[in-house]
């Protein structure tokens, strides 16, 4: 008899079987045994199985949790993968009785509860931790809510704003994002057990109870779609992504807003690395550490994605094994940026000197000057954009701010409208000034106290809308979980 007359096959046990074998070992054993206490009380209590069986089949499981330390085996071919370790171990210690537990399901609802219970708890540490970078970018929002920043466009300074104001920007995306994250948690809150195979079972199973006692919401109804329509991975790494495509955006905004020529950023000594060579150098590393970490999170979250393209709707490998396992390494290079970008915001600074350099140097107010023109001097807006244009094609050329253009402005006013302006000059120099800019905004959404002061509030409440949500799962969860203990435990002692 040759390797290829057995099986496993040497080379398929090696590269197949034996690596998934490890996968659940490490991630999927302990919902495993809970799918199995869980469909043992559902037997018993709909009649499926006698109460006798069902004690001496609780109190194997017991054993062979108590007695199973899962780290310490070893896949060695004998029995096809970590299931049928188990009903091996049951039946060892049973005889045939052991075979009863799989009455009513398969392997392929089994499967896909079980990579639910697996991402639900990475979903919601992940959910978690991004609420803490959320307070964090409020607390700092607040606390930075009238300091001066330049905010670009296209690479060029553009306008004042402040920080607060910034970052109440990305505290929107990074809130809408939750918000799909929530949704993608929704999807896992379904319980596919029940659909066995396919189509359900002959068996009078009770899909609602077997929900219930693994801390789902509701069973997913369709029995074809629970081992076919694995949305709940394609939803959940698709809002993975997304979030950290848009956190990827504001780390590049620190890394250029950090560079020496810029200079509007401070990142403080214990979040910069110096040269080996060039002792000048004050290296934010942090930064790039969370532009990679963010960049590997959307890779590994759109090869999961990518795996299910073009694959057919049914059961499959393509959306079980390893492609599971593999997924959980984009919660680990998320959470790490997470934390790490959490622990930033709340550290980094503006460097409000150069900040008003740039400003004066890009004359980045001078829109604010053509408002001014069109509501005080009756100017249509272009005929005062004309004007504005001069002005700082003018202070730009003497090197010099627009608060130095007075005369500039005066005689640029002159040579569009042919006549004196009626705006002097303390009235010129508050309509450049970036205070005066900021203040005339207040509308909403805008960076003026009055209209930030309100985003906040908003901010505030959406948040703790969104933890409410989480909570009553975690605490739906937790309920469960000793609702299962103790149905088992009266069934084991029966």
């Amino acid at each position: 008899m040759t390797d290829t007359d057995t099986f496993p096959h040497p080379v398929y046990k090696d590269t197949v079987l034996a690596p998934l074998f490890e996968g659940v070992k490490t991630h999927y054993a302990g919902h495993m045994m809970a799918i199995n206490k869980a469909h043992l009380v559902m037997l018993q209590e709909e009649q499926i199985l006698g109460t006798e069986d069902a004690r001496q089949i609780a109190q194997t499981l017991t054993s062979i949790e108590t007695e199973t330390d899962p780290d310490a085996l070893t896949y060695t071919g004998e029995h096809e993968d970590y299931f049928f370790f188990v009903e091996a171990e049951l039946k060892r210690h049973l005889g045939d009785l052991g075979g009863a537990l799989h009455t009513a399901r398969s392997r392929n609802d089994m499967d896909h509860t079980q990579f639910k219970l697996a991402l639900q708890s990475r979903t919601e540490t992940l959910i978690a931790q991004l609420h803490g970078l959320g307070a964090a970018m409020l607390d700092k929002a607040q606390v930075e809510k009238t300091t001066l920043i330049t905010a670009w466009t296209h690479g060029q300074p553009a306008q004042p704003t402040t920080f607060g104001h910034y970052l109440a920007a990305a505290l929107e995306v990074l809130l809408r994002d939750i918000t799909r994250l929530e949704a993608a948690a929704e999807g896992l809150d379904h319980c596919p057990m029940g659909a066995a195979a396919i189509t359900t079972s002959g068996f009078p199973i009770n899909r609602a109870r077997m929900a219930d006692l693994l801390g789902f919401s509701e069973p997913l109804l369709n029995s074809y779609g629970c081992i076919a329509s694995v949305d709940y991975v394609t939803g959940l790494y698709s809002a993975i992504k997304l979030t950290f495509l848009h956190l990827g955006r504001l780390i590049q905004d620190m890394q250029f807003w950090s560079a020496f020529e810029v200079g509007q950023l401070h990142v403080p000594d214990a979040l910069v690395q110096i040269s080996s060579i060039m002792p000048q150098k004050r290296n934010p590393v942090p930064i790039e550490h969370m532009r990679h970490l963010a960049s590997m999170t959307c890779g590994r979250a759109e090869a999961v994605i990518t795996t299910m393209h073009n694959t057919p709707f049914t059961d499959m490998n393509d959306s079980e094994g390893e492609v599971q396992q593999g997924g959980y390494a984009a919660f680990d290079s998320a959470m790490r940026c997470a934390a790490l970008l959490t622990a930033f915001i709340p550290a980094m600074t503006i460097n409000e000197d150069r900040v008003r350099a740039n400003m004066n140097a890009a004359c980045v107010t001078i829109t604010e000057l053509a408002d001014t023109l069109v509501r005080d001097e009756g100017l249509t807006f272009r005929e005062a954009h004309e004007v504005a244009a001069s002005v700082a094609k003018e202070v730009i050329a003497m090197g010099q701010g627009l608060e130095a253009g007075y005369e500039a402005f005066a005689d640029a006013f002159r040579a569009q409208t042919g006549r004196e302006t009626a705006l002097g000059q303390q009235s010129f120099l508050e309509a450049v000034s970036p205070e005066g800019f900021i203040a005339r905004r207040d509308r909403p959404g805008g960076p003026a106290l009055p209209a930030l002061e309100t985003a906040f509030a908003i901010y505030a409440r959406d948040q703790a809308d969104l933890r409410l949500k989480q909570d009553a799962r975690l605490t739906r969860r937790a309920s469960a979980a000793e609702t299962l203990k103790s149905a088992f435990n009266s069934l084991k002692e029966a």
